[in-house]
């Protein structure tokens, strides 16, 4: 394991959008965080794939696509619908090809069709498995859904996992002012393809499914374990038998769609 920032070429046609963001947010990340990214090489340099992580806070989208950037890959996020109907924000996910998911309704299954095309066509889609920032006190991986599970079922594509640890030290969850000096390090572990392998071909079932999400958030943890040198929770948080809001900020009494 070694901490790897080489740039790789990129890989992937980039729409206007993805020309002015790199210019505006890396400087930023450059100033703000100081980079430890291992075993980076485990990324695919080509070819359509899942990428799976932990979500801690509002701005890790910003430091994995950072990293996926640098290793030749344009992030295509599934990115709650509320964000597309930002004036001006809209229009820059649009073209940054990210895909609009309307959580916990039916709407979500345009986003499943939309992600499978994606990947089927060579691209890399980054899924956050638990579906929001986790809710456990301790920020580990909580109990994970099952849209990353479905998508790697349907395509037979790699599942990589990247565990991060570092930036709700930046920006703490639902904060609504960083931290940013002194610089904060942010470190980004890429693990090994998640075994599905035996599962794809099979008979997508609900214990298919559900096999797959728990490899899938095992593998996850397994990383931030490792960059946390510390022991995670036995038992995933799950939000709906701890009766927390499962969308939206928890820290507010009423639902809203942050």
């Amino acid at each position: 394991m070694r901490n790897d920032v080489r740039v790789r070429k990129l890989v992937g046609k980039r729409g206007w959008s993805w020309r002015i963001a790199p210019s505006i947010v890396k400087p930023v990340l450059f100033a703000t965080v100081k980079r430890d990214w291992r075993d980076t090489e485990k990324i695919p340099a080509t070819g359509g794939c899942i990428v799976v992580s932990n979500h801690v806070t509002k701005i890790d989208p910003l430091t994995i696509a950072h990293c996926l950037y640098d290793h030749g890959r344009l992030a295509r996020y599934l990115a709650k619908d509320g964000l597309f109907r930002v004036k001006g924000l809209g229009g820059f996910l649009t073209d940054a090809g990210q895909i609009p998911v309307a959580r916990m309704t039916v709407g979500a299954v345009g986003a499943f069709d939309a992600a499978v095309e994606a990947v089927r066509a060579g691209e890399c889609v980054v899924v956050y498995p638990e579906g929001t920032i986790t809710r456990d006190p301790d920020h580990w991986p909580m109990r994970g859904k099952s849209g990353a599970a479905r998508i790697a079922l349907a395509t037979g594509a790699p599942v990589v996992p990247i565990g991060h640890w570092g930036e709700q030290q930046v920006l703490a969850p639902y904060a609504k002012r960083p931290d940013l000096f002194p610089r904060k390090r942010v470190s980004m572990l890429v693990g090994d393809p998640v075994p599905l392998d035996d599962l794809i071909g099979q008979p997508v079932t609900n214990q298919t499914i559900n096999e797959a999400t728990d490899r899938i958030m095992a593998s996850i943890t397994e990383l931030v374990e490792e960059l946390r040198g510390e022991t995670a929770p036995m038992e995933r948080f799950n939000p709906r038998a701890a009766g927390v809001q499962e969308i939206g900020n928890p820290n507010k009494p009423r639902r809203d769609d942050a």
